[in-house]
């Protein structure tokens, strides 16, 4: 009782202090009125409500940037993507670090992920340890290869077994390339992964301990501290089972890149790059450690749902793909695939990329920048240690902005004599300013690739009464929905046949993996 008495305390204590610290002549965001000392607890996003479509309602009750304050915490809420861009990016210096993540940081082990790192030297060097290797055009054509195999056996799954569409997204074209990419690694070619359930698993877990008021230990640190048969602390029993699966994604495909260094195997993986350039310390291993693994989360994230709203939209609207067919039959042909280098022959199927990161941003409100000090707005003060969200499935649902925002048309982003193109997506789903997405590139010729080859060859569709809802979450993807995955004639059925002499299956590294020590 008196261990529950002193937290009851503290926790007032802190919110008197966070709420009068700050207090001045300028009004803060606007937004609803909140409760004494838990402010807008009850105005946050309810369970299983996805969060961006919840916020977007401030747009119309208190104008294009608001805020909440919970806990004396203060959230400001973006709902415009000029705002965004004013704050996220042209006042970066301010507006690049991360709030403290007790939940998925300090307790699940995260702390050192590029997403959850603050905006201090580990951070900067991580950044340029990425874009040393991945960072332009030139530098993520050295993995093209990768993609053109790994999209090779996609189709080959896909054709063998169209009702596993989703366990082929999985697989394929999100986690046996990045594990190519990324760790020189086989993954198993005709049964479960270890490392791909690992990361799925792992990821899911990262989706939900990273929403914004989702675990209350976020917003009152301490609580990490007190006793778990305290009421309300199930959130330490979460982290005891999750940080071990957390813990493994990072260490143990780096360790396998050691052991086949060790055997003397041909590596030229991203993280056999990194090895090979010099271990001189502990930090530099453990930034080795965690570029890679943030680069194998963020692809699972972007492709993986970005490849499932692909599939959704062309059952959804079939006039889309027909028109991307008819494109590729015309520039292509019928005899060969599309591959990287014919992406400028190929402006329909690039604006269908574009589309698909727009119509569901895989991340609607990406992981919250922080304010590191105080800051004026349009008259609006922003208090230091603010947690900024943008909305991003707002800014790509705007239509002021975006003709139709509810329909598939990759048209939007091509001009023609009467039609200015819309503003290109990316400029908002890859992030902002100094923590915009390190792995944009590799992940856009990944879509690339896999979209159109699937639509040289394939014809998509859905039942008729399909309807689709996304789940909640940092990440966000559609709810299982049927899709119906066919062969477009005979030729093409052939030509996908021809691609397991050009990329034969390999053995996997399953086994190897066993014998790893780490």
């Amino acid at each position: 009782m008196f261990h529950i008495s002193i937290c009851f305390i503290t926790v007032i204590a802190i919110c008197l202090y966070r709420s009068f610290k700050n207090a001045g002549r300028y009004p803060r965001p606007p937004g609803p009125k909140g409760l004494p000392l838990v402010g807008n607890m009850y105005d946050l996003p309810k369970p299983g409500e996805i969060e961006a479509h919840h916020w977007a309602k401030h747009k119309d009750l208190y104008g294009p940037i608001s805020s909440v304050t919970v806990m004396g915490q203060t959230m400001v809420i973006i709902n415009d993507a000029q705002i965004a861009i004013d704050i996220l990016e042209k006042r970066s210096m301010k507006y690049s670090t991360r709030p403290r993540r007790v939940f998925a940081g300090e307790m699940l082990g995260w702390e050192h992920s590029l997403g959850l790192l603050p905006h201090d030297n580990r951070f900067r060097n991580t950044r340029k340890v990425m874009g040393r290797e991945i960072g332009s055009q030139s530098t993520a054509a050295n993995y093209d290869k990768s993609q053109e195999i790994e999209a090779a056996h996609f189709l080959l799954r896909l054709l063998d077994d169209p009702a596993g569409i989703m366990d082929h997204i999985k697989k394929s074209s999100a986690g046996s390339l990045a594990l190519r990419i990324l760790y020189g690694y086989i993954a198993e070619p005709f049964t479960d992964d270890p490392l791909i359930d690992l990361v799925e698993k792992a990821m899911d877990i990262f989706a939900h301990a990273t929403v914004p008021g989702a675990f209350v230990v976020d917003l009152i640190p301490f609580l990490k501290f007190v006793p778990e048969w305290v009421p309300g602390m199930g959130f330490k029993k979460l982290a005891k089972k999750w940080r071990p699966l957390m813990t493994d994604m990072n260490i143990k495909p780096y360790a396998f890149v050691k052991h086949q260094i060790n055997q003397g195997a041909d590596e030229t993986s991203f993280t056999a790059r990194l090895i090979k350039a010099g271990e001189t310390s502990p930090d530099v291993i453990s930034i080795n450690q965690w570029s890679a693994s943030a680069l194998f989360g963020g692809a699972g994230d972007t492709i993986v749902g970005s490849m499932q709203c692909f599939f959704l939209a062309m059952g959804m609207f079939p006039e889309v793909q027909q028109k991307a067919q008819e494109e590729i039959d015309l520039q292509i042909g019928h005899h060969r695939l599309p591959t990287v280098s014919d992406r400028a022959k190929l402006p329909y199927i690039e604006a269908l990329v574009r589309e698909v990161l727009r119509w569901h941003p895989i991340s609607p409100i990406p992981l919250a920048h922080v304010s590191e000090e105080d800051d004026l707005y349009q008259g609006y003060f922003i208090p230091k240690g603010s947690m900024m969200l943008a909305n991003v499935w707002q800014f790509t649902h705007n239509p002021d902005v975006y003709s139709d925002p509810e329909a598939f048309k990759p048209e939007r982003y091509l001009p023609d004599d009467v039609h200015r193109p819309e503003p290109d997506p990316r400029k908002y789903v890859f992030g902002f300013g100094r923590r915009v997405c390190p792995g944009r590139i590799l992940g856009e010729n990944a879509l690339y690739i896999n979209i159109a080859q699937t639509l040289a060859v394939f014809k998509i569709s859905t039942k008729d009464d399909t309807t689709y809802r996304f789940t909640p979450g940092t990440i966000s993807r559609p709810e299982p929905f049927e899709c119906i995955v066919k062969p477009r004639s005979p030729q093409h059925e052939s030509l996908i046949r021809s691609m397991e002499k050009d990329y034969p299956w390999e053995e996997g590294h399953g086994k190897v993996l066993e014998n790893v020590t780490y």
